[in-house]
């Protein structure tokens, strides 16, 4: 009998459940029947691979206790159908939601994942008769499949693009509704991305354009936007905690920077909220 000897993560995240929530969240663990902010998103709002995330540095900041809902590879669909999550943010006093991209999302062309929403499962019928000539099982996840897409027949892939991009409005209307009626939208440009990374071709977040947002605007408290300007000549890495492994993942999340960036950006706009 062999054993192998782990090391112990380089990060504690402390994960913790909510309520009814099958999800697992980043703690530790705040007490909702104290009056709180809630943080929604993804990867960012989580805070992989960061010491010290947005949410956490805005309860050092503000002195209210920051709830981190953040989902690693969440998009729109972990949310829409988490009934717990929705209630927390009706009961918080103000409810930061990130711009999560409009590939990550289940549609009539295609589905992905319940939880791991950047992780492709199959095309529609649909999607196979736009693109007959690919083979999609040779896809795993969404920006891989698109990226390909885009370079196969731009003309089709437009008309995929606009198919997305009214999905996700309509699905980013009915959450905000559930949300309750503070809501500032937070949208993270990570940094410069070079032309041919995901980013770069997709953009960040994936296919969602300044238009797009605007019309939210009805919709929500504020948005507040972190350009990419705001992370240029900064450690990208200071603040960071991954193993060797671990480095190309940790390599395509904001860096902490980015995180102290959102975080004074926010605390103005939640202080005239709450």
């Amino acid at each position: 009998m062999s054993y192998e000897i782990l090391e112990p993560p380089a990060l504690d995240y402390y994960p913790c459940r909510y309520g009814t929530s099958k999800l697992i969240f980043r703690g530790p663990r705040r007490d909702l029947r104290e009056p709180y902010v809630a943080f929604i998103g993804g990867t960012q709002t989580y805070g992989k691979f960061i010491e010290q995330p947005f949410p956490l540095k805005v309860e050092h900041l503000t002195g209210v206790p920051s709830v981190n809902f953040g989902q690693v590879s969440a998009g729109l669909d972990v949310f829409a159908k988490d009934v717990f999550v929705q209630e927390a943010a009706r009961g918080a006093r103000v409810t930061v939601l990130e711009v999560l991209g409009a590939a990550n999302l289940s549609n009539r062309l295609y589905t992905v994942h319940t939880r791991r929403n950047d992780r492709f499962l199959h095309a529609s019928a649909e999607l196979q008769k736009l693109f007959p000539k690919t083979d999609f099982t040779q896809f795993n996840f969404t920006q891989h499949m698109l990226i390909y897409l885009m370079r196969e027949d731009e003309n089709r892939f437009a008309v995929l693009k606009r198919s997305l991009q009214r999905v996700w409005t309509r699905r980013m209307r009915q959450l905000l509704h559930r949300l309750g009626p503070k809501v500032v939208l937070l949208r993270i440009a990570a940094r410069p991305f070079a032309a041919d990374t995901p980013e770069g071709i997709l953009g960040y977040p994936a296919l969602v354009t300044d238009d797009m947002l605007d019309g939210l605007s009805g919709y929500v408290s504020a948005i507040v936007d972190i350009p990419i300007e705001a992370q240029r000549g900064l450690q990208m890495q200071d603040g960071m905690a991954f193993d060797a492994h671990e480095a190309d993942a940790a390599g395509v999340v904001a860096p902490p920077s980015v995180h102290t960036a959102v975080a004074k950006a926010l605390c103005p706009v939640l202080d005239q909220l709450m």
